[in-house]
Protein backbone atom coordinates (compact mmCIF):
# COMPACT_ATOMS: atom_id res chain seq x y z
CA UNK A 1 0.00 0.00 0.00
CA UNK A 2 2.88 2.31 0.81
CA UNK A 3 4.39 1.78 -2.64
CA UNK A 4 1.12 2.50 -4.42
CA UNK A 5 0.61 5.65 -2.37
CA UNK A 6 4.14 6.76 -3.18
CA UNK A 7 3.55 6.27 -6.92
CA UNK A 8 0.32 8.29 -6.72
CA UNK A 9 2.16 11.00 -4.78
CA UNK A 10 4.86 11.30 -7.46
CA UNK A 11 2.29 11.42 -10.28
CA UNK A 12 0.27 14.11 -8.48
CA UNK A 13 3.46 16.10 -7.85
CA UNK A 14 4.52 16.04 -11.49
CA UNK A 15 0.99 16.92 -12.65
CA UNK A 16 0.84 19.81 -10.21
CA UNK A 17 4.13 21.22 -11.48
CA UNK A 18 2.99 20.94 -15.10
CA UNK A 19 -0.35 22.65 -14.37
CA UNK A 20 1.32 25.51 -12.54
CA UNK A 21 3.68 26.05 -15.46
CA UNK A 22 0.83 26.00 -18.00
CA UNK A 23 -1.23 28.66 -16.25
CA UNK A 24 -1.09 32.22 -17.47
CA UNK A 25 0.84 34.61 -15.29
CA UNK A 26 0.13 38.28 -14.82
CA UNK A 27 2.39 39.39 -17.62
CA UNK A 28 2.73 36.28 -19.75
CA UNK A 29 0.28 34.82 -22.24
CA UNK A 30 1.37 31.19 -22.18
CA UNK A 31 -2.23 30.20 -21.35
CA UNK A 32 -3.34 31.62 -24.73
CA UNK A 33 -2.21 28.40 -26.33
CA UNK A 34 -5.10 26.68 -24.57
CA UNK A 35 -7.75 29.13 -25.73
CA UNK A 36 -8.06 31.71 -23.03
CA UNK A 37 -10.35 34.54 -24.12
CA UNK A 38 -11.88 32.70 -27.09
CA UNK A 39 -15.52 31.64 -26.94
CA UNK A 40 -15.14 28.61 -29.22
CA UNK A 41 -12.59 26.62 -27.25
CA UNK A 42 -12.59 23.28 -25.55
CA UNK A 43 -12.83 24.90 -22.13
CA UNK A 44 -15.74 27.22 -22.93
CA UNK A 45 -16.19 31.00 -23.02
CA UNK A 46 -14.50 31.57 -19.67
CA UNK A 47 -11.28 30.14 -21.02
CA UNK A 48 -8.85 27.75 -19.47
CA UNK A 49 -8.18 29.81 -16.36
CA UNK A 50 -11.08 28.48 -14.28
CA UNK A 51 -10.51 24.89 -15.41
CA UNK A 52 -6.78 25.04 -14.69
CA UNK A 53 -7.30 26.80 -11.38
CA UNK A 54 -9.85 24.23 -10.23
CA UNK A 55 -7.66 21.33 -11.36
CA UNK A 56 -4.64 22.83 -9.61
CA UNK A 57 -6.63 23.14 -6.39
CA UNK A 58 -7.75 19.52 -6.59
CA UNK A 59 -4.22 18.31 -7.27
CA UNK A 60 -2.87 20.45 -4.41
CA UNK A 61 -5.40 18.89 -2.03
CA UNK A 62 -4.43 15.41 -3.25
CA UNK A 63 -0.76 16.30 -2.76
CA UNK A 64 -1.38 17.29 0.88
CA UNK A 65 -3.45 14.18 1.56
CA UNK A 66 -0.86 11.82 0.09
CA UNK A 67 1.94 13.65 1.93
CA UNK A 68 0.19 13.30 5.28
CA UNK A 69 -0.70 9.66 4.56
CA UNK A 70 2.90 8.79 3.70
CA UNK A 71 4.13 10.53 6.85
CA UNK A 72 1.61 8.60 8.95
CA UNK A 73 2.49 5.24 7.38
CA UNK A 74 6.21 5.84 7.75
CA UNK A 75 5.87 6.80 11.40
CA UNK A 76 4.02 3.59 12.26
CA UNK A 77 7.02 1.29 11.78
CA UNK A 78 9.51 3.02 14.05
CA UNK A 79 9.68 2.36 17.75
CA UNK A 80 11.43 5.26 19.33
CA UNK A 81 13.38 4.64 22.46
CA UNK A 82 14.77 7.32 24.70
CA UNK A 83 18.47 7.36 25.52
CA UNK A 84 17.58 7.18 29.20
CA UNK A 85 15.69 3.91 28.66
CA UNK A 86 18.69 2.09 27.19
CA UNK A 87 20.37 -0.08 29.82
CA UNK A 88 24.17 0.28 30.16
CA UNK A 89 26.20 -2.94 30.18
CA UNK A 90 26.60 -4.44 33.65
CA UNK A 91 29.86 -5.42 35.32
CA UNK A 92 29.18 -9.11 34.69
CA UNK A 93 29.04 -8.59 30.95
CA UNK A 94 32.46 -8.65 29.35
CA UNK A 95 33.59 -7.65 25.91
CA UNK A 96 34.18 -10.60 23.59
CA UNK A 97 37.80 -11.71 23.32
CA UNK A 98 38.99 -11.68 19.73
CA UNK A 99 42.63 -12.61 20.26
CA UNK A 100 45.57 -12.28 22.58
CA UNK A 101 47.35 -9.05 23.26
CA UNK A 102 50.83 -8.89 21.69
CA UNK A 103 53.84 -8.73 23.98
CA UNK A 104 56.73 -6.35 23.54
CA UNK A 105 58.92 -8.96 21.80
CA UNK A 106 56.22 -9.98 19.35
CA UNK A 107 55.52 -6.45 18.12
CA UNK A 108 57.54 -5.58 15.01
CA UNK A 109 59.23 -2.23 15.12
CA UNK A 110 59.87 0.08 12.22
CA UNK A 111 62.34 2.08 14.26
CA UNK A 112 65.92 0.75 14.13
CA UNK A 113 67.73 0.10 17.33
CA UNK A 114 70.13 2.73 18.58
CA UNK A 115 73.83 2.02 17.88
CA UNK A 116 75.96 1.13 20.87
CA UNK A 117 77.53 4.05 22.66
CA UNK A 118 81.04 4.77 21.46
CA UNK A 119 83.75 5.62 23.94
CA UNK A 120 85.77 7.55 21.36
CA UNK A 121 86.95 10.85 22.67
CA UNK A 122 87.81 13.53 20.25
CA UNK A 123 91.38 14.60 20.32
Amino acid sequence: MKTALLIIHVLVSVSLVVLVLIQRGKGADIGAAFGSGASQTVFGARGSSSFLTRTTGILAAMFFITSLSLAYLTGQHHTRKSVTEIQPPTATQKAPVTGTAPTGKDVPSDVPEAPPAADNKQK
